[in-house]
């Protein structure tokens, strides 16, 4: 490879900046490296570090890894230390306390841990005894006309609920078809049965769709599940099910088809002689994961921060998109090994410039896979003053770049970020084809957590693909050449921001973004305006920030309310907001409690149509 001359000796401060870009872009390939951008990605997706799950000795290994690199490079670690440790619920595991009884009036009878019955995951502990209600799928789908809780009262009782949906193999079926939707999550099941009254739920294969699979137990997943719906989940076996509708005279299978021929519930208590009792004891263990930094110094205290999440899905189980491979490493090539070997040959590069105007805060995250954690405490618990960041780049996914397109999110944060992007990228031969057209700077990515700090945020994205949080992102699908253009437009650009003489000013947008980034954005139901705090996970839902002219800035909530209670459900966490709301649908008025300090303050909120 040829020497590195760092650019900024070659060409004087007053060279006019369209020939120093012009200049810089012909050099562009001494910047990075294709080849050793591979290295790092090969590395961190290895099948060593077994897809770099939270918490494990793996994530600690890939941590080292960066952590080395900084040190080799000569980044300055920052206030002491190249790590920002934090604590993260890593994994869950059965406790002895698991039990299930039940009485049918003709004795009382003990089903079996792991051969009868086995809680899942997300469920918390608790001891539940109440009669049974059949609730068919669980599910009630106000867009499709469909509630499995019509015309019975679940309050207080334990809920018998059917995996999937309605109509599963009906390719003309209101619920999609093959396609499931959110409905046959059983997260979405279980705050449903939680919104109604139940006080745990019961969940049994729908054997009348699998009639030639073997009934098993779903595997308890030791990896984090959700944020618990706040009342027991626990699998049960056809065959117990069964028993307990026949005292009913009625029948597992007969049941689901009914329910699928005609699309109308099926629900009934069944008799009162009846009762389940269990007790669930699911143990969470919360470990410290760590944020790696790497400081830069400029000449002023003036700095920008350049991240990526080095973390993945570790044997997938929950997040993963290939559920049948749950336990097999998802090795996160691109998601995101390979935003964070850009990071590390960014440092690279700029370690060996002279000292700019500005530093650079070299940030790779731990836990964004599980909600933006490590990105979010980063921003509630900064190393160097917020005040002083002049912007925040992001890089995730920007191995698999096609047809030469790019697209950067946040353009709109910032006041000369789209006509700076614009110029640079247009200097380039051949240039980039960039969609900007996400201005907000929201979304499923580690800049989120600084949007509501008022850091002017940039996203740089390479597209989703089949292989998205599949074992099959794999390293020798990355484009490294590819990558090495995009990461020599994120070097022009931040080169220009440690240099320019005004710093941007934040820009607050007020349009939602489009669905083509990473994550989606579409989503569903209707559209509310609030940016969820990650870092509370119970209590309700703290809002790190209100997007301007959005529903719930006009009913006057603001950035730090938490939200209780929407359209008369209590909420406790996110998952509960997200179910809620998609319960709803545009123009519809919910009235929601929010917790202000010690004030709780009532406002009514007109939802709006998703742009």
């Amino acid at each position: 490879m040829p020497k590195l001359v760092p650019l900024r000796a070659q060409f004087p401060r007053w060279l006019p900046a369209a020939a120093f870009l012009a200049a810089a872009s012909l050099l562009g390939a001494e910047r990075i490296e294709p080849q050793r951008f591979l290295e790092h990605v090969k590395y961190l997706a290895s099948p060593e570090l077994k897809g770099r799950g939270a918490g494990t000795p793996e994530l600690d290994k890939a941590a080292d890894y960066i952590a080395r690199q900084f040190r080799t490079l000569g980044l300055q670690p920052v206030g002491g230390s190249y790590y920002q440790p934090f604590p993260m619920t890593v994994s869950a595991r059965l406790g002895r306390g698991n039990s299930l009884f039940y009485e049918d009036g003709s004795g009382r009878y003990q089903l079996q841990l792991h051969e009868d019955f086995r809680p899942l995951s997300f469920s918390p502990s608790g001891a539940v005894e109440a009669p049974v209600v059949f609730v068919g799928y669980g599910i009630t789908a106000p867009e499709y006309g469909y509630d499995d809780y019509a015309g019975v009262d679940a309050k207080g009782k334990i809920v018998l609920v059917l995996r999937h949906e309605p109509q599963e193999f009906d390719e003309k079926s209101l619920f999609g078809g093959k396609v499931y939707t959110h409905h046959a999550q059983l997260e979405s099941k279980a705050i449903n049965a939680k919104f109604h009254g139940a006080r745990a739920v019961l969940f049994v294969a729908d054997r009348h769709n699998h009639a030639g699979e073997e009934d098993q137990l779903d595997k308890f997943s030791d990896s984090v599940g959700p944020a618990g719906p706040g009342i027991p989940f626990v699998q049960v076996k056809a065959a117990v099910a069964a028993r307990w509708l026949a005292l009913a005279g009625k029948s597992l299978e007969e049941l689901g088809k009914a329910i699928d021929q005609e699309l109308r519930p099926q629900s009934f208590a069944l008799p009162e002689t009846l009762r389940v009792a269990l007790k669930v004891d699911v143990q969470r263990e919360v470990r410290m994961v760590r944020n790696v930094v790497g400081y830069l110094p400029g000449a002023t205290s003036e700095y920008v921060i350049l991240g990526a999440h080095y973390d993945h899905l570790g044997l997938g189980y929950q997040f993963s998109m290939a559920p049948s491979q749950a336990g097999t490493p998802h090795l996160g090539a691109d998601d995101n090994a390979s935003g964070t070997a850009g990071l590390i040959e960014l440092a690279r590069w700029f370690a060996s410039r002279p000292r700019p105007k500005r530093g650079i805060l070299f940030l790779a995250f731990a836990g964004e896979e599980h909600g933006l954690l490590g990105s979010s405490y980063y921003a509630n618990h900064p190393l160097l003053p917020l005040k002083d960041a002049v912007a925040m780049i992001n890089l995730d996914m920007i191995g698999r770049p096609r047809d030469n397109k790019v697209y950067v999110g946040g353009v709109g944060t910032g006041t000369i970020f789209r006509a700076l992007l614009e110029q640079i990228n247009g200097s380039r031969s051949p240039p980039l084809q960039l969609d900007l057209s996400d201005a907000g700077g929201y979304g499923s990515s580690d800049h989120y957590s600084f949007t509501p700090k008022q850091i002017p945020v940039l996203f740089f994205f390479s597209g989703l693909h089949a292989d998205y949080h599949k074992p099959s992102d794999t390293w020798d699908k990355i484009d490294a050449p590819a990558a090495a253009r995009l990461l020599e437009l994120v070097a022009d650009v931040t080169e220009r921001l440690l240099e320019a003489p005004e710093r941007p000013q934040f820009v607050r947008v007020a349009e939602p973004r489009p669905a083509h980034m990473a994550g989606g954005g579409g989503g569903y139901g209707a559209y509310f305006g609030s940016v969820p705090d990650f870092g509370q996970t119970s209590g309700g839902v703290k809002f790190a920030d209100v997007r301007e002219g959005s529903p719930a800035a006009r009913a006057g909530l603001r950035a730090g309310d938490v939200l209780v209670e929407f359209d008369g459900k209590p909420i406790d966490n996110l998952y509960d907001f997200t179910y809620a709301l998609r319960s709803r649908k545009p123009g519809d008025e919910v009235v929601v409690k929010v917790k202000r300090g010690a004030e709780t303050i009532t406002a009514q909120v007109r939802l709006e149509q998703r742009r």
